[in-house]
C-alpha cells in the first residue's frame, strides 16, 4: 500500500508541475501572487503588471497592452482571479507536504481514492466505502460527472445572479436618473414660482406707483383750484373792506358833498355781491381698486411666451420715401417736413420677411404722437410701391390701412386716439378705436403666419394685449410694417430681449 501512495504522490506531483506552467506569472515565471486578469485572458502578479504605476494613481480610463498578446487593456478594468488564486494555494500547499495533500483525496477507512459521491448522505467515498453496509443500496455517482453538474448548476445560478445584478444596476441607474430628472423639475418649478412672484411685486410695485401718481397729480389739482378760490375770495374780500371803509367816511360828509358826490360808488356798493368760487367735488375723481393680480400675471405670461419667438428686425433702406430718414444702424426712422403735408407717407417695411412660422418684434414709440405699426402682406387688390408718390392723395389718408389691401396694422392719430384698422365692405376701412388704459411706450407685434393670427401687446402696461387681428390671408410672404407719420420723433426698433 505505501509503494502504491508514493506512486500516487509521483502522478499527481507530475500533474501539479504540469499544472504550475498555466498558473505561473508570464513576467517573473513564478507562481502568481496576488494574480490580476486582463481583458484578453492572461494573468499577471499584481506586483508585475503594476509595476510602473502606484495604485493611487490608476484612473480608470488609463490604457495598456497585455506583455504577452499586445492587446490594449484598460487599467481600471484590471481585476482578481479568485478561482485561480485557489488553485495557486492548493498547489502550494502540494508542493510543501505532497503526501498531506494526496491523503486529503483519499479515503480515511480505507486509503482508496476518493471517486463516488453518495446522494443519500452526500459524503465523497471510495469504491469500498460503496460496498460497505453503511452506504448499501445508495444512488452512488461519478466524482467528476457530479462536479460537472454543480459546475453547471454554479455557472447557471452564476448567470441569473449577474442578470439579476444588471437589473439591479439598472434599476438603481434608473432612479438615480429619475432623481436628477426630479431635481431639475423642482428646480425649474422653484424657479418659475420665484419669477411670477418677482412679476407679480413688479406690478404692484408699479401699480402702486402709477396709483400713488394719480393721487398725487389729483392732490396738485384739488389744492390748486382751492388755493385760487382762496385767494379770489381774499382779493373779494379786501375789496368789500375797501368799499365798507370809504361809505363809513362818506358817512362823515356833510350834507352839501354827500349829495353833490358823483364818483359812483354808492351805486356800485348797491350792486355789488360776492362771487362764489367754484365748488370742489367732495370725493376724489381717482378711488383706488385693487389691480386685478391673475390677469395681469396672465398678460405677463403671454407676452413671455410670445417673446421667445423675438427675431433681430431692421429697417430695409430700398426706395426710401423722400419724407423719411433713417439712421445708421437701421434701427431708427423719422418724418422730415421736405414734401408738402398733404404728400401721403407710405412709411418703410423690414429688411427680413417671413412666409411661415411665429415672430415677435417690439418698437419703441415713446417719442411719437402719431404712428402706424403692423405687417403688410402684398394682395392683388393693392400694388401700393413704397417709397413712391402714387398719383392723387386720398380724401381719406386711411383709407388703404386695412387688411384687404394687405394691411394688419394699429395706429396712434392726433396724440390720443389709438385705432385698428379693420375689413370693411366698402371703399373705407372700419376704423376702430381702442381703449387704452396706459399709454403704450413700447409695443410688441407677434406674428403667427401658419395661424393666421397679428397680436399687439402694450409692452409698457405689462404685456396687455391692445388688439388682436385673427384668421389673417397671407398668400405672400409678410413684412414688418412702420409708418412714423408727420410728426417728430423717431420710431425704434428694439434689440431682442432688450
Amino acid at each position: 500500500m505505501e509503494g502504491f501512495c508514493m506512486g500516487q504522490v509521483y502522478v499527481e506531483a507530475l500533474k501539479i508541475l504540469n499544472i504550475q506552467d498555466e498558473v505561473s506569472c508570464h513576467i517573473c515565471l513564478k507562481l502568481l501572487t496576488e494574480s490580476l486578469t486582463l481583458d484578453c485572458g492572461h494573468s499577471f502578479c499584481q506586483a508585475c503588471i503594476t509595476v510602473d504605476t502606484k495604485e493611487s494613481e490608476i484612473s480608470p480610463g488609463e490604457e495598456s497592452s497585455c506583455p504577452v498578446c499586445g492587446i490594449r487593456y484598460s487599467l481600471g478594468n484590471l481585476c482578481p482571479d479568485q478561482h485561480l488564486v485557489n488553485i495557486m494555494e492548493r498547489i502550494r500547499e502540494f508542493k510543501l507536504n505532497p503526501e498531506k495533500e494526496l491523503k486529503r483525496n483519499l479515503c480515511v477507512h480505507h486509503e482508496e481514492k476518493l471517486l463516488l459521491f453518495c446522494k443519500e448522505d452526500r459524503k465523497v467515498i471510495c469504491w469500498l466505502c460503496e460496498q460497505s453496509q453503511e452506504h448499501r443500496g445508495h444512488h452512488t455517482y461519478l466524482v467528476e460527472e457530479v462536479v460537472k453538474e454543480c459546475q453547471e448548476k454554479l455557472q447557471a445560478a452564476l448567470e441569473r445572479l449577474r442578470k439579476e445584478q444588471q437589473k439591479g444596476e439598472k434599476l438603481e441607474a434608473d432612479i438615480r436618473e429619475e432623481r436628477t430628472s426630479w431635481k431639475y423639475q423642482i428646480q425649474t418649478e422653484r424657479q418659475r414660482i420665484w419669477t411670477e412672484f418677482n412679476q407679480l411685486r413688479s406690478i404692484l410695485d408699479s401699480e402702486e406707483q402709477r396709483e400713488l401718481q394719480k393721487l398725487e397729480e389729483e392732490e396738485k389739482r384739488i389744492l390748486d383750484s382751492l388755493a385760487e378760490a382762496e385767494a379770489e375770495l381774499a382779493q373779494q374780500n379786501q375789496l368789500v373792506k375797501e368799499l365798507i371803509s370809504d361809505l363809513e367816511h362818506r358817512r362823515k360828509w356833510s350834507t352839501v358833498d354827500l349829495l353833490q358826490d358823483m364818483s359812483g360808488i354808492m351805486k356800485w356798493s348797491e350792486i355789488w355781491t360776492l362771487k362764489k368760487p367754484k365748488t370742489v367735488s367732495k370725493r376724489l375723481k381717482s378711488v383706488f381698486h385693487t389691480p386685478d393680480l391673475s390677469t395681469m400675471l396672465r398678460m405677463c405670461r403671454e407676452l413671455t411666451h410670445v417673446q421667445c419667438y423675438w427675431v433681430d428686425i431692421t429697417l430695409n433702406p430700398i426706395n426710401l420715401n423722400l419724407n423719411l430718414v433713417l439712421s445708421e444702424d437701421q434701427r431708427q426712422v423719422m418724418s422730415v417736413p421736405i414734401w408738402p403735408v398733404k404728400c401721403t407717407n407710405y412709411g418703410i417695411l423690414g429688411s427680413q420677411y417671413f412666409s411661415s412660422g411665429k415672430h415677435y418684434w417690439e418698437i419703441d414709440v415713446s417719442k411719437k404722437t402719431a404712428w402706424i405699426l403692423g405687417v403688410y402682406c402684398r394682395t392683388r387688390f393693392c400694388n401700393i410701391k413704397f417709397g413712391v408718390r402714387q398719383g392723387t392723395v386720398h380724401r381719406n389718408v386711411y383709407s388703404r390701412y386695412r387688411p384687404q389691401c394687405g394691411y394688419w396694422v394699429i395706429g396712434l392719430l392726433n396724440k390720443f386716439e389709438y385705432k385698428a384698422f379693420e375689413e370693411s365692405s366698402t371703399s373705407h376701412p372700419m376704423v376702430l378705436t381702442i381703449s387704452m388704459a396706459v399709454p403704450p411706450h413700447r409695443v410688441g407685434v407677434f406674428l403667427d403666419y401658419d395661424a393666421g393670427i397679428v397680436s399687439f401687446f402694450n409692452v409698457t402696461n405689462h404685456g396687455s394685449l391692445i388688439y388682436k387681428f385673427s384668421k389673417c390671408c397671407f398668400s405672400q410672404i409678410a413684412y414688418p410694417y412702420f409708418n412714423p407719420w408727420n410728426c417728430p420723433g423717431p420710431i425704434i426698433l428694439c434689440p431682442p430681449c432688450s
